[in-house]
């Protein structure tokens, strides 16, 4: 089973009222929880760590795991609210005010995480549980203790606005990218990640020195490009659609690379050393294909295994 590890929140998103008014409209969301939605639409075995509230949207976030088949065993409920994060879309691109304090997902601590992750085979990290205290420090902890004999996959997704001390933030995320066997980033998340004057494929090198067997990095409408740290590289472009919102088109792009590599049985540790160039083009496209449905339609709506 693959285990999302990380945020599930509430985007609220502005739709038109019967009144012409514009109201907030509550959509299950969240980088981590968008990606486990659809490992677990596309037929994968999935489940999810993440603390939950006992509210409304916390019984909204769980109704949306349980129906697209996401195990919830690992799910750490409480009495706290839930993160909302408040969407304005322009141009079909997505900005995002977040309300997080005290929440029931970033105040979860490295005590209240699993001893035994009994049936995991791999961990999905990323978004902005790694950037937000305690939750990001409990995160890290639950990779450093069980890490060593799984497929680990980590998209650190940087947004400045979260962090608060960024030596602190950059010693924990330098620590988990070494841990790590795939890391995906964006241009931006790699210039952030690699401040200098190199260019973007003078930076991956030194990431994949720095311990990923893979890093992919995505391009936008440019694509994504695979690179494995015997320095092969395979590059495949997006799938040309009628963009609707770019809501978890990431998140949906990930799922598609982890359900590829799982199906083909290469998501193992020893898997990914050996990788293909052909087992890492069959995961690029895989994610392309399903990132372009999700971006289609509105909000994060991740696709099921019969639309592909």
């Amino acid at each position: 089973m693959i285990l999302c590890c990380g945020e599930a929140l509430i985007d609220m998103i502005a739709e038109p009222t019967l009144s012409g008014q514009r109201g907030f409209v509550p959509h299950s969301g969240g980088a981590v929880y968008n990606t486990a939605i659809a490992l677990g639409r596309l037929g994968a075995r999935v489940g999810m760590l993440t603390g939950l509230s006992s509210d409304m949207f916390g019984q909204q976030l769980t109704a949306g795991l349980q129906i697209s088949h996401v195990d919830t065993t690992h799910v750490i409920k409480s009495n706290r609210p839930t993160t909302l994060a408040f969407v304005q879309l322009k141009d079909g691109h997505a900005t995002y005010n977040f309300v997080d304090e005290n929440t029931a997902g970033r105040m979860l601590t490295a005590a209240e995480m699993p001893v035994q992750l009994q049936g995991v085979s791999a961990l999905y990290f990323g978004g902005i549980s790694l950037a937000c205290e305690p939750c990001a420090d409990a995160y890290a902890q639950l990779l450093f203790r069980h890490g060593a004999d799984r497929a680990v996959m980590l998209d650190p997704n940087i947004r400045s606005d979260f962090i608060k001390d960024q030596t602190k933030y950059r010693t924990r995320l330098n620590k988990m990218i070494a841990q790590a066997d795939i890391v995906k980033v964006s241009d931006e998340d790699l210039d952030w990640i690699i401040p200098g004057p190199e260019t973007l494929s003078e930076k991956i090198p030194l990431l994949t020195q720095a311990g990923p067997k893979l890093v992919i990095l995505t391009h936008g409408s440019a694509g994504a490009t695979g690179y494995t740290a015997d320095g092969s590289k395979v590059t495949v472009p997006v799938q040309k659609v009628q963009v609707v919102d770019t809501v978890g088109a990431g998140d949906t792009f990930n799922a598609g690379v982890l359900a590829e590599l799982d199906q083909a049985g290469c998501l193992t540790k020893p898997g990914l050393r050996s990788l293909s160039n052909d087992g890492l083009r069959n995961a690029l496209e895989k994610g392309a294909k399903v990132a372009a449905i999700t971006v289609s339609r509105a909000g994060a709506n991740p696709p099921w295994a019969h639309e592909l």
